[in-house]
C-alpha cells in the first residue's frame, strides 16, 4: 500500500508539472512499479502457457497480436518470452480476478489464480503496448512493452454495463462487439435488457407469439415519446429477436471473455410487448394493444407520479400470469448460467389493478391496504418460480415497495437511497444511480448534444463511490452503468454514449478509491481516445467543450466559463464574431454587455481547436441564468 501511495503521488506531481506518465492504463492498477528499459516483441518471440486453461488466454492474445503485427506466433506448452501461468498455489491477495504482470527486457510473465485473472492481465498487457495494437490491419513498427511490475485485483465483484435492446434491436454481431469493448476495461457483467414495451427480444419456444408479435413494431422515426401511435391495419416491420441458438452463442462468447450475462425480463410493468402478444395477461384484456413504437402512452406529473393511458402491466391476481412466467423463466434459466435473473419491477402503474375486481378481491383476501403490496405479492411469487429454476431474483429498487421478496437483490437506480435501505435490511445491492451511472444522459453542452432530459458529465461519473457512508460494504456487490436506448439506434451511437464515461465507471468499480486522480485520469482518457481512433470505436469528445454558466444580478448577466480538461484555453466572443485563436481568452468572469448579445465559446490547446463551437443567443442566455 505504501508503494502504491508513493506512485500515486508521483503521478500527481507529474501531472501538475506537465510530465506525462509513461503508463496509460484504464482502470488504474492497484500497484505499479516501473523500471528502465523495455521488452521488444519480434516475430521470433514466443508465447508460452502452463495449463489448458491458460492455453485459451494465450490463444486469444496471439490472435490479437498477429492481427496487428503480421507475426505468426503460436502458443506453446513450454516457457515463452511472453508467458501465461496459472498459479499452482493460489495467491490470496489476487483473489479470483487479480493478476500479476512482470515485464523486463528479456521476458513478460502474467500469473493469476484463475483464467479470469489471466484474461485481465492480458488486457493490461495490451494497453502497455503501442496504440497500433488496436489496428485490424498489419502495422510495421517496433513493438515494445515497458519494464514494469504490476499487482492488480478489483475492488468490486460486480462491474456491470447494461445494454437495452428492447427500445432498439442490436444484432448478434453488434452485441458481440459491445462485449469485446467492455471486456477490455475489465467489466464482468453485461445486464441485457431483453424485454420492454417496445419489443420482446428472446425466443420462448412454448410461447411463440412473444417473438411473432412482440418482437416487431410499426416503423417510426424521431424523438421517442413524440412519435405517432400505431394505426389500424399498419404492418409491424421494425424489430428483431435472438433465437435460443443466438443466445447460447452470445452467452458463450461472453463467458470466453469472463463476462456473465444477466438477462432481464421486465415485469409486471413495462410489459406491453408481452401483452400485445397475449392480451389476456393484463387486467383490461385489451386486444387492440400493440407493441409501442415510441409514442406517448403515459402522463407524468411534477410530484414524480404518473398515469398509464394504455395497460402495460401484468395482472397479479391471475394464475395464468404465473403459468406464463413459469414457462418464460424455465426456458431462460437454462440459457443463462449466471446465478441471477433480473425481473425489472420498475415504474409499475397500479391504476388498472385498483379498478379490477379480481385484484381488489385478492387485496381483501390478503389483508392488503395499498396496491404496492400487490406488486410485492407478485414479486414474491416470481421469486418462488425463479428459485425452482435454481436462480436468484434481482430487480430495480421499486421492489422494496410494499415489502421486498425475502432473498431479493436490489439494483438501486433512483439515486442511492433504495440501495442504502436494502443493505440495511440485509439484502445485497448493486449501485447504479441515475446521478452517476446513466449512460443515455447528455454528457456535454446541452445545445449540441443529442437531446435527452438530463445530463451526466464524465467528471461526475468519476466521483462515483458505490459504497455509501454508513453502509456495511459486504452488502454492496458493486456498481453498473446503464445504457437505455430510446434515442440510440446504432452501435456507433451506443459507443458514443458509453465512452469515455464507461472508462470512468471501470475505474470506479476496479481501482482503489484512494488512487483516483482526475487530472491523471484525463491524461489516460486522451490516450484511450487515440487507441479508439486506431480501432475505429466511437466516443464522445464532450470533455473538450466549454462549460458555460450564466449568473444574473439585477439587470446584469455574467459569463462563467470552465472545462473538464485542465489547461485548455477557453476563447469567447460577445460581439457577434466567430471565436478563434485571436479572440479573448477567458481568465475571470465576464460581464455580458447590455442588448441582444450572442455569446460564442470554443476551446483550444497548443493553438489547435479541440472543443465544439458553442453559440448561445440572448434567449438561451436568459434561460440559463441563475440569480445571485
Amino acid at each position: 500500500m505504501k508503494k502504491m501511495v508513493l506512485l500515486l503521488l508521483f503521478i500527481s506531481f507529474a501531472t501538475v508539472y506537465g510530465q506525462k506518465p509513461a503508463l496509460q492504463i484504464i482502470p488504474q492498477p492497484v500497484e505499479i512499479q516501473q523500471s528502465e528499459g523495455s521488452f521488444v516483441l519480434t516475430k521470433a518471440s514466443t508465447i508460452g502457457y502452463n495449463s489448458q486453461e491458460s492455453h485459451k488466454i494465450a490463444d486469444m492474445f496471439s490472435l490479437r497480436l498477429n492481427l496487428s503485427t503480421g507475426f505468426s506466433i503460436k502458443p506453446q506448452d513450454k516457457a515463452g518470452s511472453i508467458q501465461f501461468n496459472l498459479n499452482k498455489a493460489p495467491v490470496t491477495q489476487l483473489g479470483n480476478e487479480g493478476y500479476s504482470l512482470v515485464s523486463s527486457a528479456n521476458r513478460v510473465i502474467i500469473s493469476a489464480n484463475t483464467p479470469a485473472g489471466l484474461f485481465y492481465g492480458m488486457q493490461t498487457l495490451l494497453q502497455l503496448m503501442p496504440k497500433e495494437i488496436e489496428s485490424k490491419a498489419v502495422v510495421k513498427m517496433t513493438w515494445t512493452i515497458p519494464s514494469v511490475k504490476i499487482t492488480d485485483y478489483p475492488r468490486f465483484g460486480w462491474r456491470g454495463i447494461m445494454l437495452d435492446v428492447s427500445r432498439n434491436f442490436f444484432t448478434k454481431a453488434e452485441v458481440k462487439q459491445y462485449i469485446d469493448q467492455i471486456a477490455r476495461y475489465k467489466f464482468n457483467t453485461l445486464h441485457w435488457h431483453l424485454t420492454d414495451d417496445n419489443g420482446w427480444r428472446i425466443e420462448i419456444k412454448s410461447l411463440p407469439k412473444l417473438t411473432e408479435v412482440g418482437a416487431w413494431r410499426v416503423p417510426r422515426f424521431g424523438q421517442f415519446g413524440s412519435r405517432t401511435a400505431p394505426k389500424p391495419g399498419e404492418t409491424a416491420t421494425v424489430g428483431g429477436f435472438y433465437t435460443q441458438a443466438d443466445i447460447r452463442e452470445i452467452v458463450q462468447y461472453a463467458q470466453d471473455r469472463n463476462i456473465t450475462i444477466l438477462p432481464e425480463v421486465d415485469v409486471p410493468g413495462h410489459s406491453m410487448s408481452a401483452i400485445a402478444s397475449y392480451p389476456e395477461l393484463c387486467c383490461t384484456k385489451d386486444t387492440s394493444i400493440k407493441v409501442n413504437p415510441g409514442s406517448s402512452f403515459s402522463e407524468w406529473y411534477d410530484n414524480g407520479t404518473f398515469k398509464m393511458l394504455i395497460d402495460n402491466t401484468l395482472n397479479p391476481s391471475d394464475e395464468n400470469v404465473y403459468e406464463f412466467l413459469d414457462k418464460v423463466f424455465t426456458e431462460i434459466a437454462v440459457l443463462f448460467p449466471g446465478p441471477y435473473i433480473h425481473v425489472g419491477g420498475d415504474e409499475c402503474y397500479k391504476g388498472f389493478w385498483t379498478k379490477d375486481s379480481a385484484c381488489v378481491a385478492l387485496m381483501k383476501k390478503m389483508n392488503m391496504t395499498k396496491p404496492e403490496e400487490l406488486q410485492a405479492y407478485f414479486m414474491k411469487r416470481v421469486e418462488t418460480i425463479l428459485k425452482s429454476k435454481g436462480k436468484k431474483l434481482i430487480g430495480w429498487d421499486e421492489i422494496l415497495e410494499g415489502g421486498i421478496a425475502p432473498e431479493a437483490t436490489v439494483m438501486s437506480w433512483r439515486g442511492i437511497k433504495g440501495g442504502i435501505e436494502a443493505a440495511k435490511m440485509g439484502h445485497d445491492v448493486v449501485m447504479t444511480p441515475t446521478t452517476f451511472a446513466y449512460l443515455d444522459y447528455q454528457q456535454g453542452e446541452q445545445t449540441i448534444e443529442p437531446p435527452i432530459y438530463s445530463s451526466l458529465r464524465l467528471s461526475k461519473c468519476y466521483t462515483f463511490d458505490p459504497i455509501p457512508e454508513g453502509v456495511d460494504a459486504k452488502y454492496i456487490l458493486g456498481g453498473q452503468g446503464n445504457l437505455w436506448t430510446e434515442q440510440i439506434v446504432t452501435l456507433h451511437h451506443a459507443e458514443y454514449m458509453t465512452w469515455p464515461r464507461g472508462w470512468a465507471l471501470a475505474e470506479d468499480f476496479w481501482s482503489p478509491n484512494a488512487s483516483k486522480n482526475w487530472a491523471n485520469f484525463i491524461q489516460r482518457v486522451e490516450k484511450q481516445f487515440d487507441r479508439a481512433d486506431v480501432e475505429g470505436v466511437n466516443y464522445s469528445p464532450a470533455i473538450y467543450d466549454a462549460i458555460i454558466k450564466v449568473s444574473e444580478n439585477g439587470e446584469k448577466m455574467t459569463l462563467n466559463l470552465d472545462s473538464e480538461v485542465p489547461g485548455l484555453d477557453i476563447l469567447y466572443t460577445v460581439d457577434g464574431a466567430m471565436p478563434n485563436i485571436y479572440s479573448p481568452k477567458y481568465s475571470k468572469p465576464v460581464e455580458i454587455p447590455d442588448g441582444p448579445v450572442t455569446v460564442r465559446v470554443v476551446t483550444y490547446r497548443d493553438g489547435k481547436q479541440l472543443g465544439h463551437l458553442i453559440t448561445l443567443n440572448p434567449e438561451q442566455l436568459k434561460m440559463r441564468a441563475t440569480k445571485n
